[in-house]
């Protein structure tokens, strides 16, 4: 399928959309433009909130990069066109930059209220290109809540982004939370349970975070302050080192194996590199780091240098893991 760049009308209605702050009401820009909406919708320029009633302006830059890696894969004599595909999308990177600058407050500290969190977590994710640390309390999540999250996710994973997620014990009782869990800990994700209250907090490449800031999570905080930031960081570390693993996939009736293609367990056994698989196997980075990521948890290694060593025991058999095995869990506004 060809891949296909915003025509003019698309480009003057994510400008305008920019220009108001880079979130609209869906049927306001549907009166507008009906074709040019739902086009920057399917390209993923404008994302579409869970309820219908609001759409959220991404990144253009993150869909110049798709788009690229899109051409690049696809056959040598496109790859002119992949180099130009971001500079085509210059301009709206530009309007972007402009309005988010302009909208955003002069503090590092933000409070933000009801669907301006989904508007700022939208454009944040839009932006992500490392990891996620969630932070999610309570136990059974909402099933509406899963089913938008899972996508998500499962895009997230797809790219190489590494997902780590804080529940508490409540998860590990309800049977959908228990599915859910152990689909994505299959497709990389890696979850743990701590017995403590924590509260409700989501760090995005450890550069902005959304924290809860009210009982019924209705207002958050944005931090944008690296001295805030490293803080943020640090409790969820704390907390990670302490948490529970919790054997998803067994809780929901599956059996274990790590999702990792064999030639790169091989790989990694006999010692190469990250860019070394990646460029051995055709593979982006991201997507090895992703695999990585997977195989870590799968046999509750902290270190890489673990992580080979019991590989090469392992000498091609069934994986034998230390301890008790992985975890999962989540909530509203989060991942």
């Amino acid at each position: 399928m060809p891949v296909r760049l915003p025509n003019e009308a698309e480009r003057a209605l994510y400008r305008e959309v920019v220009a108001q702050g880079g979130m609209v009401l869906f049927r306001e820009v549907m009166e507008q433009d009906p074709d040019a909406a739902l086009g920057l919708i399917g390209l993923g320029l404008l994302l579409h909130h869970d309820y219908g009633e609001m759409l959220t302006a991404a990144h253009p830059g993150a869909f110049g990069e798709r788009v690229s890696s899109e051409l690049r894969s696809s056959a040598a004599g496109k790859l002119l066109a992949a180099e130009r595909a971001a500079a085509q999308l210059e301009d709206l990177v530009q309007a972007y930059d402009a309005a988010v600058r302009r909208g955003r407050s002069a503090r590092p500290l933000q409070l933000v209220t009801g669907q301006q969190i989904t508007h700022h977590i939208a454009r944040i994710e839009s932006e992500m290109r490392e990891e996620t640390l969630a932070a999610q309390p309570g136990g059974a999540r909402p099933i509406h809540d899963m089913q938008q999250t899972r996508v998500r996710s499962l895009g997230f994973l797809a790219n190489g982004i590494e997902l780590r997620s804080i529940y508490q014990p409540g998860a590990v009782a309800d049977p959908a939370t228990v599915a859910y869990a152990a689909e994505l800990t299959d497709a990389g994700e890696r979850f743990r349970v701590l017995d403590e209250p924590f509260r409700r907090m989501v760090i995005f490449d450890r550069r902005a975070a959304v924290v809860s800031a009210s009982p019924d999570d209705r207002q958050a905080v944005l931090v944008e302050d690296p001295a805030v930031l490293t803080t943020l960081v640090a409790l969820f570390e704390r907390d990670w080192a302490r948490a529970e693993r919790v054997d998803w996939l067994a809780l929901d009736g599956r059996s274990r194996e790590s999702g990792v293609p064999p030639e790169l367990t091989g790989l990694l056994a006999a010692g190469l590199t990250q860019r070394a698989i990646a460029s051995r196997l055709g593979l982006s980075e991201r997507t090895v780091a992703g695999h990585i990521a997977r195989l870590r948890e799968f046999y509750d290694a902290e270190t890489l240098f673990q992580l080979g060593w019991q590989l090469r025991g392992a000498s091609g058999r069934a994986p034998h893991r230390r301890g008790d095995p992985g975890v999962d869990g989540q909530e509203e506004w989060d991942l």
